[in-house]
């Protein structure tokens, strides 16, 4: 998404509040031209007031060619794009915007869907919820997990006779003893399913673990958290580009796909939160820290992703990955 810029003009319709910190923002086209068509799990986005480039889930039904529908919460920690789109946006105003993007697309083949959102990762799994309302040869469940009542956005929607059977809404209040068990869940992969999970990363990570005995393309991820944010034991390290030999420094707070580009090397990506698997790479030397939810366990020995994992630093090896570029 790096080299994309925004092609479209989308005025802000109406936004509420419709759970404690969760807005709710409703789009429409802001020319005459319709708004381009989206499929559930699809993403935007969005140039926010203080000029940040931001994606965003497409919540709202796909079947609804006339308006985007995205989820925001204030991360008091982050960088201020989102804060500056809850403060400052106000119904009227036009926003540029990236087309949809899908990297979290459902499968036609599949016949039954395990749905696992935590708190605003229900965003990307409600546009899904509504789409498949309306394929009743497809059977779903929905696992949605949230701290409490309060924090809970769409949770009359989902209460609705139509999903009953079909939702479970789990609120743990912030305490770790009453976390969900996705074990009994997860246990048994039924033929043709398919698992999709968004929240934070301790839950996907959870999921990920506890699906490891499942096929790992019927298990899928989609993730906004920024994953490529620096941990307190970073430490810079060079990647070699075997085909040319080049040598490329990446510093702390600078991701492999973001030292590649910086140095004019052209790099393929998408989500670049290590969930959807387009900047794979073949590693020929090195170890790996990886970081994506993308890689089998025997995968992790001869690829990498470029976009969040870095190289593992240890005494008795270079600060060095060599990988097929």
């Amino acid at each position: 998404m790096t080299a994309t810029q925004p092609t479209l003009a989308l005025n802000l319709l109406q936004r509420d509040e419709i759970a404690a910190n969760r807005h709710l923002f409703v789009f429409e086209s802001a020319t005459s031209e319709a708004l381009p068509p989206f499929t559930a799990g699809a993403h935007i986005a969005l140039q926010v007031p203080n000029g940040a480039l931001r994606k965003y889930a497409l919540c709202g039904d796909p079947a609804d060619g006339t308006h985007y529908s995205i989820l925001v919460r204030r991360e008091d920690a982050g960088s201020g794009g989102t804060a500056s789109l809850i403060d400052q946006a106000k119904a009227g105003t036009t926003f540029a915007a990236v087309p949809p993007v899908n990297d979290f697309e459902l499968p036609r083949n599949a016949q039954s869907l395990i749905l696992i959102a935590g708190g605003v990762g229900i965003a990307p799994i409600m546009a899904m919820v509504r789409q498949l309302a309306a394929e009743p040869e497809k059977s779903f469940k929905l696992y949605y997990l949230t701290r409490s009542r309060e924090t809970t956005a769409f949770r009359d929607e989902l209460a609705a006779p139509a999903f009953k059977g079909k939702v479970v809404i789990h609120h743990d209040g912030g305490n770790p003893d009453k976390y969900f068990d996705f074990w009994p869940v997860l246990e048994t992969r039924k033929d043709r399913a398919h698992i999709y999970c968004c929240g934070p990363r301790e839950m996907m990570e959870a999921v990920r673990d506890m699906s490891g005995h499942w096929p790992h393309t019927a298990v899928h991820f989609m993730s906004f958290v920024d994953a490529t944010a620096a941990k307190a034991d970073d430490q810079p390290f060079t990647v070699k580009l075997a085909k040319s030999g080049t040598v490329v420094d990446v510093p702390v707070g600078t991701t492999i796909l973001e030292a590649l580009r910086a140095s004019g090397h052209d790099a393929p990506s998408s989500c670049e939160s290590g969930t959807c698997g387009t900047c794979r790479t073949k590693l020929i030397e090195g170890e790996a820290d990886h970081r994506d939810l993308v890689l089998t366990d025997d995968e992790r020995a001869s690829n990498i992703m470029i976009c969040v994992s870095r190289a593992k630093i240890s005494d008795d090896k270079p600060p060095q990955l060599v990988i097929d570029r």
